[in-house]
C-alpha cells in the first residue's frame, strides 16, 4: 500500500520514492505526496520523475497516477515527485475553511444536511438541503468563522483508525470532525474569509467560500 506522506506533512513539496507498480500510463509508488482527488478537494498538480501527472485517483486505499504516453518509467526505479505548492496550498487553505463552516452550520441549523462539495485552487463550496435562502445568516457565520481564524488556533490531524485510513482534524473545544484531506496546521493562515450565497434550485442553498490571497 501506497504510504500517504502527504498526511505526515502536508507541506513537503518533492519527494524521493520507487515505482510500486506500472501498468501502461498508469503507476504506483511506494510512498507519496501526491493528493488524489477524494472528498470534493481537487488533485495536486506536478511530476513524476520530470513527467507531467495526468490524473490522480484512489482506487481504494491505494492511489493511481496516469502520465503521458511514452513516460518509459519501471517497476523499482527511483523517481523524484514534485507538486505545485502554490496550488497545494491554497487547496489546503480553502479546504480547511470549508470544513470550517460546515461545522458552523451544523452546530447551529437543525436539520440541515449537506449535498456536495467541492475544494478547487480559487474558491471552495458547499451545498446544503436547507428550504430559505442562507443569505441573512451569512453575515454571522462569516464572524464566527473570523473569529476562530483570527485566534490562530492549533488544528490537530491524525488517524481514527489506522488499518482502515480514517482520519480526523480537531479543534480543542470546537469540534473533532472525520476528514482524510489536507490541512493547513494554524487557523491563521486562512487569512480573511468571505462566504456567498448562490441558490442552485428548489430546496438547495450554495455557499461559496473565498479567501484573501
Amino acid at each position: 500500500m501506497t504510504k500517504k506522506l502527504f498526511w505526515n506533512d502536508p507541506y513537503q513539496t518533492s519527494l524521493l520514492t520507487q515505482i510500486s507498480a506500472v501498468d501502461g500510463n498508469d503507476i504506483r509508488l511506494v510512498s507519496t505526496i501526491f493528493f488524489a482527488f477524494s472528498g470534493g478537494q481537487e488533485s495536486d498538480q506536478g511530476t513524476i520523475a520530470g513527467h507531467a501527472v495526468v490524473a490522480a485517483r484512489k482506487e481504494g486505499l491505494e492511489l493511481v497516477y496516469t502520465l503521458a504516453d511514452g513516460h518509459g518509467l519501471l517497476l523499482g526505479q527511483d523517481v523524484e515527485v514534485c507538486i505545485d505548492w502554490e496550488r497545494r496550498y491554497r487547496l489546503m487553505r480553502l479546504h480547511f475553511a470549508a470544513e470550517l463552516v460546515l461545522e458552523l452550520f451544523y452546530k447551529s441549523l437543525s436539520g440541515v444536511g449537506k449535498a456536495g462539495a467541492h475544494i478547487a485552487e480559487d474558491k471552495a463550496r458547499i451545498d446544503f438541503v436547507w428550504s430559505e435562502s442562507i443569505a441573512p445568516l451569512l453575515p454571522a457565520y462569516t464572524q464566527e468563522a473570523q473569529a476562530i481564524i483570527d485566534a490562530n488556533l492549533d488544528i490537530i490531524c491524525a488517524f481514527d483508525d489506522e488499518s482502515t485510513q480514517r482520519r480526523y482534524w480537531e479543534i480543542s473545544g470546537f469540534s473533532c470532525v472525520p476528514c482524510g484531506g489536507t490541512h493547513v496546521k494554524k487557523t491563521g493562515e486562512l487569512g480573511q474569509i468571505r462566504l456567498k450565497r448562490n441558490n442552485i434550485g428548489r430546496g438547495k442553498e450554495r455557499v461559496e467560500i473565498y479567501l484573501s490571497k
